[in-house]
């Protein structure tokens, strides 16, 4: 495993326990981006980047029964908060890496994914391994709760240019990716960008 993994690993595996306390308000923000999906009854999601499960309700609620739901997280401490939550009774979770998926090309009609962008190790790669998965015309969410400002000042930063959240940035890496961006809002609230599948 790279240093890379072995720092995202070690930063959410100190902070898996807890993770759900310390952001008890943002399901019905996660409600909300889930609903910007367009996900129908039967619908195959992932949700990349799962963490403790916290999107894998209303992904649940969206796809209904017959539906299928996945989440993907690479910190088995992250899963285990999830089993602990009960969310593992809403979907399957898989200790899995974006970098390689062990899915079929094409077998998903969308991917939820929040706050997974910033710790993408290769971004262009790993967007291109979720449009992999995603079938021509899918959709992807890249989300997180709070917009980019409020992110930063939680964080004693500055925004800076390069962040790959901009859109002056990330447009062209989605295009570059196999995905088009449909949508894009950064305010306190909430960050979304919405991308679809390129043919």
């Amino acid at each position: 495993m790279s240093d890379d993994h072995t720092h995202v690993q070690e930063f959410f595996t100190a902070r898996a326990a807890d993770w759900d306390d310390r952001f008890p308000d943002d399901d019905p923000a996660y409600a909300a981006a889930v609903a910007e999906l367009g996900l129908r009854t039967g619908d195959r999601v992932l949700d990349a980047g799962c963490g403790t499960g916290r999107a894998l309700p209303p992904l649940r609620d969206a796809v209904g029964p017959s539906g299928v739901v996945l989440g993907a997280d690479l910190t088995p401490a992250m899963l285990k908060a999830a089993v602990r939550a009960g969310r593992d009774r809403l979907g399957q979770l898989l200790l899995a890496d974006v970098a390689g998926l062990p899915l079929r090309a094409e077998s998903l009609d969308a991917v939820f994914a929040a706050g997974l962008i910033a710790h993408l190790r290769n971004p262009a790669e790993n967007l291109r391994e979720l449009a992999r998965v995603v079938r021509p015309g899918g959709t992807l969410a890249l989300f997180h709760p709070i917009g980019r400002a409020a992110l930063a000042a939680r964080q004693g930063r500055q925004i800076t240019p390069a962040d790959l959240r901009a859109e002056a940035n990330l447009r062209p890496l989605l295009s570059g990716s196999g995905w088009r961006m449909t949508a894009y809002v950064d305010e306190d609230a909430r960050f979304l960008a919405l991308a679809e599948r390129l043919g």
